[in-house]
């Protein structure tokens, strides 16, 4: 719990003298005023966390969190469980897309096993910080103790801290894996936005009118059984969340504490924005919505955010994908703020 209440105390308030200098030079470009539309805006706000008139968002670290669910059980999952242990094998070997998208843009991608329902084999690169094999079926118990939950969190920023000290980054993004995992991302998401499970529930993997139904009232269970209440965020990632979850959103608040803008993924990061800016609202401004995902109710997690998507491309993956593509278009936005030569330096007259 310190490190969370270290990380927590350290997160200020975005740069606005920064902020100020980024706009000031974005009204003295070779453009007319806002023709660069949300990438003039997106430049200032990366400057005000950064704090330097001069933002960089290069290089980039994606940090995928795995970890299985016991939910699984209750049959809300096209795919099975052992899925997730061979998608992490498969991201160590660089054959997934999220290794694709973040290669393009010049992003590593960090791994990290937080509670896989098995051993992963040794000499993966990956960080290996399994809570537990996998959470307990949460419409049964609760799907993890409150010191689990304590320990994701801790554990998603010890992983940030070790990346960035080893190799500093200008941004950062979260991605996910774990089959089951939307089922707890929308128990997580229902609690924090006060909205029915059924306008937050998607079909996930691909689940039929049938099983949609089923995992609708399986969220509605859990949420019944344990009664979780957003102003104990710890005690909700307790009862309904996932330990990839948790970690995620120690990311998050660790890339604010240290003024990294943090880009979010898809549905599952969603919910662990809503967790970390329960546990840290200051986390928000350094929040930057990568995609909005064609899973059922990400929009609604976006806007309790506060947050508009950068990219709708009918994107579902997770994995930091919608993330990852996000990226590019924060390098672009300080690129342009950048290297684009002002009026007066050009010799081009400006407006009238």
């Amino acid at each position: 719990m310190d490190t969370i209440k270290r990380t927590i105390e350290r997160i200020a308030a975005p740069d606005a003298s920064a902020q100020a200098a980024a706009a000031e030079r974005q009204g003295r470009l070779t453009k007319p005023e806002g023709s660069l539309g949300v990438l003039e805006g997106l430049s200032i706000r990366i400057a005000g966390m950064q704090g330097r008139g001069d933002p960089s968002a290069e290089p980039g670290a994606v940090f995928v969190m795995a970890a299985d669910h016991g939910v699984c059980a209750e049959g809300v999952s096209a795919y099975p469980a052992e899925v997730t242990a061979q998608m992490v094998r498969n991201f160590t070997a660089g054959g997934a897309a999220i290794n694709a998208i973040a290669g393009a843009v010049g992003a590593r991608v960090v791994i990290a096993d937080m509670g896989v329902a098995t051993e992963l084999p040794r000499g993966l690169a990956i960080h290996r910080r399994k809570i537990a094999y996998g959470t307990r079926n949460m419409a049964q118990l609760p799907a993890m103790t409150r010191v689990e939950a304590l320990r994701s969190i801790a554990s998603g920023i010890e992983i940030f801290e070790e990346e960035f000290s080893a190799a500093p980054f200008g941004i950062a993004a979260i991605g996910d894996m774990g089959i089951g995992n939307t089922t707890a991302a929308a128990a997580l998401a229902s609690v924090f936005t006060g909205k029915a499970p059924a306008e937050l529930v998607g079909r996930g993997t691909g689940l039929d009118d049938a099983a949609l139904e089923r995992k609708i009232a399986v969220v509605e269970k859990a949420l019944a059984l344990h009664k979780p209440a957003a102003r104990d965020p710890v005690a909700v990632l307790s009862a309904v969340g996932g330990f990839e979850i948790g970690g995620m959103a120690g990311v998050i608040l660790a890339a604010a504490a240290h003024r990294v803008p943090l880009v979010v993924d898809g549905y599952i990061t969603g919910a662990a924005a809503l967790l970390a800016a329960a546990l840290a609202p200051a986390c928000r401004d350094y929040m930057i919505a990568g995609h909005l995902s064609a899973d059922n109710g990400h929009g609604l997690m976006l806007s309790a955010l506060g947050l508009e998507p950068l990219l709708n491309l009918g994107m579902r993956l997770g994995e930091g994908t919608g993330a990852a593509l996000a990226m590019g278009i924060c390098k672009a936005a300080c690129a342009a703020l950048n290297s684009m030569a002002t009026f007066e330096a050009a010799g081009i007259g400006g407006k009238l």
